[in-house]
């Protein structure tokens, strides 16, 4: 627990810029707001003691800890200006110099916030953009194995409950025992014998506060992983709403999200108990205290010990204590939920990439030869092989075609070149060197990927073109534009390339998407072309635009089609029939038709079809 809570602070770095002036603003804080309650003392005596004299004071004794040398304090200050002692002036004095404290206390106060906000702010953007990064740079298989929701709700709300975390020791550090101890001073300086009730009396109230903050953390670590849980199946719900109108599953889905959001608000209530149990409790125990403290701090009023501006002020200052002891305990309260989202944080940027860079990684410079699969093996779980013993060649410049059974493997081994996962056995050969012999940034520039689903973002068809080469004219998008068939249907848009595709591209048609996927892929002109089953979705005459635009992409390319209409890869160089994880067949078109084999099995079925 200690070693996360140490671990979190870390994102507050240099948190010296931060608690250095905290620190003294804290202090000044506390000593001022201190002050302003002592006050009370001389306002009282002026105004109610009837034995009240006032003594001019020229010069300034010695500084002691107590309420006499406040008063000839004060007196020197009347002394200083007006030359002859009058009630009216005296209060009208104490009225400015309390204000003027106030001021200074208030001051001082708002500055430790403002210099807590900034901590804030800036470990929040830091927690985030790591986290992001981190995700980031995850490869694909470690998004197969987590919720998107719950990796969404920890970027945003397990970070807010962090940054309260970090943020509060400061509260902690400076400002609440600061207070409690500038509270605690001015009460001995009015009155030891009444003090000595008072400091026997918080630790009581912190021991039993305490007690209810420390059941808070494990609940709060639950409520966050439901509240994961929660913004998942509202993301999937959102994105697959047409399916689940089609189906009539609104009320199944409903019910998923009411009993998820149920647990939620049983756990924010059982967590809400415990807390705010915290503060009437010492407020309770406050008031039963000042019960106890108006008898005691009577009797010495009567025996002449105290006296009654002294008293008042004491009762003042005291009622006030419990507050910061209470916020001191509550900052404890936060530090422990946001110890508990930090678990789940580090739970986040702790796993390790399955694939990264080696420190001898060289820059991947262009396909010279060819790309050589070589007994490749590979599972997603360690246990059964989706792809068992493969080994073939894309030479360059040629198309190689993966045909087969749905599951056989032909999405893996399209997904094994550009490194989204390595084979646990065998390698993979670029020019003859091992694709771990490049880093992946290098490798991924020369190769581009066209997919069955296409990835589009909420911006501007221009803006999604980009990607594939940031720093592109206008002119040469328009020509990618052209070349992927994508040109004419943008022009009708309604303001062109500057149109805003909405959510995924919702606005658009799949045949849409679909070209202007092609058209970014020509735009980043790679050597490496990978298209996994692109026209697939299509209708027919999307299909032929797509089509169209997919030969004008593979010219001159080294590309590897996954096709599941077979009549779109008749012209490859080299057909792969891939069943099982291993190569069952392999040829040209005309080799595997008149082999009378599997191939010839599929374009008998599709020609039916």
């Amino acid at each position: 627990m200690f070693k996360t809570y140490l671990r979190l602070l870390g994102f507050a770095r240099p948190i010296e810029k931060y608690a250095i002036p905290y620190f003294f603003y804290s202090l000044l804080y506390a000593v001022f707001n201190s002050l302003t309650f002592v006050l009370i003392v001389p306002i009282m005596n002026t105004m109610f003691d009837p034995d009240y004299t006032f003594e001019r004071v020229t010069e300034l004794p010695p500084v002691e800890f107590n309420t006499e040398y406040l008063t000839t304090f004060f007196n020197f200050m009347y002394s200083q200006v007006y030359a002859e002692y009058d009630r009216q002036k005296v209060l009208i004095m104490l009225a400015l110099f309390t204000i003027f404290i106030s001021f200074l206390s208030n001051l001082f106060r708002y500055l430790g916030a403002w210099t807590v906000e900034s901590m804030r702010a800036r470990t929040l953007q830091r927690m985030r953009d790591d986290m992001f990064s981190r995700v980031m740079d995850m490869h694909v298989g470690y998004f197969s194995d987590q919720q998107k929701g719950d990796i969404i709700s920890r970027i945003t709300a397990d970070v807010n409950v962090v940054q309260f975390c970090i943020t509060n020791t400061l509260l902690v550090a400076f400002r609440e025992p600061f207070l409690i101890i500038g509270y605690i001073a001015m009460m001995i300086m009015l009155s030891w014998e009444l003090s000595i009730f008072s400091v026997l009396f918080l630790p009581l109230v912190a021991l039993l506060i305490g007690s209810i903050v420390k059941r808070l953390r494990h609940p709060a670590r639950t409520n966050q992983q439901r509240l994961g849980e929660m913004v998942s199946t509202l993301d999937e719900s959102l994105a697959g709403v047409k399916v689940i109108k089609s189906y009539n599953a609104t009320d199944y889905v409903k019910k998923t999200f009411f009993n998820i959001n149920k647990d939620v608000a049983e756990l924010t209530l059982s967590m809400a108990r415990r807390q705010q149990l915290a503060s009437p409790m010492s407020e309770f125990l406050g008031i039963s205290a000042v019960g106890v403290v108006l008898v005691f701090g009577g009797i010495l009023v009567g025996n002449g010990s105290l006296d009654p501006g002294s008293f008042i002020a004491f009762v003042a200052i005291f009622s006030q204590i419990t507050r910061p002891v209470r916020h001191f305990v509550d900052q404890f309260a936060n530090i422990n939920q946001g110890i508990a989202a930090g678990e789940r944080i580090f739970e986040l940027i702790d796993a390790r990439p399955a694939i990264g860079d080696k420190a001898d990684a060289k820059q991947f410079e262009g396909l010279k030869q060819s790309i050589e699969f070589r007994d490749v093996h590979f599972s997603y779980d360690g246990q059964r092989e989706v792809i068992d013993g493969v080994s073939f060649e894309v030479k360059r410049g040629q198309t190689v075609a993966l045909v087969g059974p749905s599951g056989g493997g032909k999405s893996t081994l399209s997904e094994l070149i550009p490194r989204f996962y390595d084979p646990q056995d065998g390698s993979i050969l670029i020019d003859g060197k091992p694709l771990s012999t490049y880093t992946l940034e290098s490798l991924r520039t020369h190769m581009s990927i066209v997919a069955q689903e296409t990835v589009l973002f909420n911006d501007t068809i221009e803006g999604n073109l980009r990607m594939g080469k940031p720093n592109a004219t206008h002119e040469e998008i328009v020509a990618a534009a052209r070349i992927a068939n994508a040109h004419d249907f943008i022009e009708q848009a309604p303001e062109g390339y500057n149109t805003n595709i909405g959510d995924r591209g919702s606005k658009l048609s799949g045949g849409q998407r679909q070209r202007l996927s092609i058209a970014r892929a020509v735009l980043k002109n790679p050597e490496i072309l990978i298209l996994d089953e692109a026209t697939s979705a299509l209708d027919t005459e999307s299909e032929k635009l797509v089509q169209e635009a997919l030969n004008k992409l593979l010219k001159g390319r080294t590309s590897v089609v996954i096709a599941h209409r077979l009549s779109t890869i008749q012209g490859a160089d080299k057909i792969i029939v891939v069943s099982e994880g291993k190569i069952a067949e392999e040829g040209t078109h005309e080799e595997l038709v008149a082999k009378g084999g599997i191939y010839a099995h599929l374009i008998e079925m599709q020609s039916f079809a």
